[in-house]
């Protein structure tokens, strides 16, 4: 099933049912960038807006995007706000809602499914402003090589999506490429069990040149 085709289908029960990949990076998306001051945010992988919520009370205005018309119908329907704006989009081809740049770029839960990093962080560079910050929120690595992905139930079964394996070195060498600094890396547990291997990958990058 593509991408788009199956978060269409999981939006209904998307913000109902138990996911503790969803919950905990969103918890980690509000710990990481609670000290980080931004004005203009970009959104990538909005989703039913479980993000966006926290991301327009914080900042001042944020475009929030997604690949799934479903998914943005709830967000739109969840989040009534002249704060934000809603587009739909596929962020592999041409960034038309990057028309300006922003001080704060974020990926949640997205890059999983990106089979070239390089064609996305090239973008994402060029829509973040020089000393602004790039968060990337990711299912850990480690959860990858033990074979979780995201995937969701319905009456016919069990549905997985396409997922794509990145090393930690992956997301910051490319990232390093188009002109971010590493600021900060780190992990996140269920129930905060450091003896597990960790659920959440937080990556929090800024933007030291034009480049």
């Amino acid at each position: 099933m593509k991408i788009q085709e199956a978060y269409d289908k999981w939006a209904g029960q998307y913000d109902a049912s138990k996911n503790r990949t969803r919950d905990l990076e969103a918890h980690a998306l509000k710990k990481e960038l609670a000290n980080i001051a931004f004005q203009n945010c970009l959104e990538i992988g909005c989703g039913t807006g479980k993000n966006t919520e926290w991301l327009i009370k914080k900042g001042k205005h944020v475009t929030a995007v997604d690949f799934s018309t479903e998914m943005l119908t709830r967000a739109k329907n969840k989040i009534i706000s002249d704060k934000v704006c809603f587009r739909q989009a596929d962020i592999t081809e041409e960034w038309f809602f990057a028309e300006k740049p922003f001080d704060l770029v974020t990926f949640s839960l997205v890059l999983e499914h990106i089979k070239d990093l390089d064609n996305v962080l090239q973008k994402a560079s060029r829509a973040t402003s020089p000393g602004g910050h790039l968060y990337i929120g990711e299912l850990h690595p480690y959860k990858q090589y033990l074979g979780t992905k995201a995937r969701f139930e319905t009456e016919e079964g069990r549905v997985e999506l396409t997922c794509f394996n990145h090393h930690i070195s992956d997301f910051t060498q490319s990232a390093q490429g188009y002109g971010f600094s590493v600021v900060d890396i780190n992990e996140y547990f269920d129930g905060d069990d450091r003896g597990e291997a960790p659920r959440i990958l937080t990556i929090l990058l800024r933007k030291d040149s034009a480049k």
